[in-house]
């Protein structure tokens, strides 16, 4: 069996990968460039491509079994995953998981979240086979405020105080291997999150206890600024207000998910999910352990 691996290149992606990996499973993934040696693990094949391109999707299946499919932040993301998975089906792949978001139904104002939810449509109106991994916010996100936790102690993300619903990626990749490898899942829709909905204070009390320091919560953004300012950055004009869009909905609405979801994640795992506090501690240790071996502590 061999599974095409879409966005292998990434955090997500590659926790996929090599999960795939581990479990014996062969694997080709989806690049736009050729990778830089050892980028990559051993035993991976590469299929260079891009998801605006048909022939180079309909090359990068040939002989593929099972495809993975994981679509970046990108300004026509309904188009490559429509165009992906009918070139799948065309090619007579056998199975499909797609990697949607958590209640991609409920904030079609989003509109990422709105593009998955069409794709999930169009899924479902196939004759393949399919799993729909949903998962909440990504965890490593927040590795990128390694500066603002440990210098002036903050915590900026705009999350809320209701609590929206959080994951650890390397459960994501561990959960779309199963999709993959294992029998039972087709038909299945999954709702990814740890146990613990993540609320704006919630987190910088996670990072306060695993810095030992003080973190204060900064999040309750305005949001015309926050938009604003992520354009001053780089973030291209339309990604900023999808963003935008998006921790605005959670700040007002939250997005938290059930116990009963919990578990079932848990069950597919076969443990259960990582919790952001668990998340916290791992990375502030190496942050620590990283300025001890530099002198900067």
């Amino acid at each position: 069996m061999k599974i095409l691996v879409t966005g292998a290149t990434g955090t997500c992606g590659g926790a996929v990968v090599g999960d795939l990996l581990k479990r014996g499973a062969s694997v080709r993934a989806l690049s736009r460039k050729q990778p830089e040696p050892g980028k990559l693990p051993q035993g991976l094949e590469i299929a260079l491509g891009d998801l605006t391109d048909p022939p180079s999707i309909l090359k990068a299946l040939d002989g593929i079994d099972k495809m993975f499919l994981l679509i970046g932040n990108v300004a026509d993301e309904f188009t490559q995953g429509v165009t992906a998975c009918g070139l799948a089906r065309r090619a007579g792949v056998k199975h499909i998981t797609y990697l949607s978001v958590l209640q991609a139904d409920r904030f079609l104002d989003v509109p990422h979240f709105a593009g998955k939810a069409a794709i999930e449509h169009t899924i479902k109106n196939y004759d393949v086979p399919f799993t729909i991994l949903r998962p909440g916010y990504f965890m490593q996100n927040d590795a990128r405020l390694k500066d603002l936790l440990i210098g002036p102690g903050l915590y900026p993300m705009p999350l809320g105080n209701t609590g929206i619903a959080a994951v650890d990626v390397r459960d994501i990749g561990e959960a779309a291997a199963v999709s993959l490898t294992q029998n039972g899942h087709a038909g299945k829709t999954y709702n990814l999150a740890s146990k613990n909905p993540l609320s704006g204070p919630a987190a910088a009390a996670i990072w306060s206890r695993a810095l030992g320091k003080d973190i204060r919560y900064t999040g309750h953004a305005n949001f015309d600024a926050f938009e604003e300012q992520l354009r001053k950055t780089g973030t291209p004009s339309w990604l900023a207000y999808d963003l935008r869009v998006m921790y605005q909905a959670y700040v007002e609405r939250g997005s938290a998910t059930s116990q009963e979801d919990v578990a079932q994640f848990a069950e597919l795992l076969g443990h259960e999910p990582r919790t952001y506090g668990n998340y916290a501690e791992e990375l502030g240790r190496q942050w620590v352990a990283k300025s001890a071996a530099s002198g900067t502590a």
